[in-house]
């Protein structure tokens, strides 16, 4: 009996404890949402976007989603230049991709279609990559010199 207490009240602090551990607000918990700025003398567009910063959430991205709200979007952020390639594994909504130099200026504007594992690359490095649903950057007249002005803290 009491070697049975022992262990019940050596579980309950350890529960206890991974409780405590467990709750770390620190520790990024997937993307977050911010709104993004395109300008061009005087014209300005806002887009929504998830923010994939870490690593899993770049290489996760936008698979596995069924579709995408109109005005939304994911802006994948490096630490530095990158020249990383795109593909549409597992993606089956069709989207558009804007790859940004660390300065915010937009290089280059291209479509991919779902499903497809033909790996899509910027014409250079670039710090920052905008992936819309197909035809969005048509649609709002945003296009390659346009200059992509972020959040507060994104990025940095």
């Amino acid at each position: 009996m009491r070697l049975a207490c022992a262990l019940a009240s050596s579980l309950i602090i350890v529960l206890a404890l991974a409780a405590a551990c467990g709750d770390d607000s620190s520790e990024p918990s997937g993307p977050y949402t911010e709104t993004l700025h395109f300008t061009r003398a005087g014209h300005d567009v806002t887009l929504n976007v998830e923010v994939a910063d870490q690593p899993g959430e770049r290489a996760q991205g936008l698979m596995n989603r069924q579709s995408m709200p109109d005005d939304a979007g994911m802006l994948f952020v490096w630490p530095t230049d990158t020249q990383s390639g795109f593909w549409m594994r597992d993606t089956v909504v069709p989207l558009s991709i804007a790859f940004v130099t660390a300065g915010g200026v937009i290089i280059d504007i291209q479509d991919m279609e779902p499903l497809s594992e033909e790996r899509i690359f910027a014409p250079q490095p670039y710090r920052y990559a905008v992936e819309v649903n197909q035809g969005w950057f048509d649609d709002n007249d945003v296009r390659v010199d346009d200059v992509l002005q972020l959040p507060v803290g994104v990025g940095s």
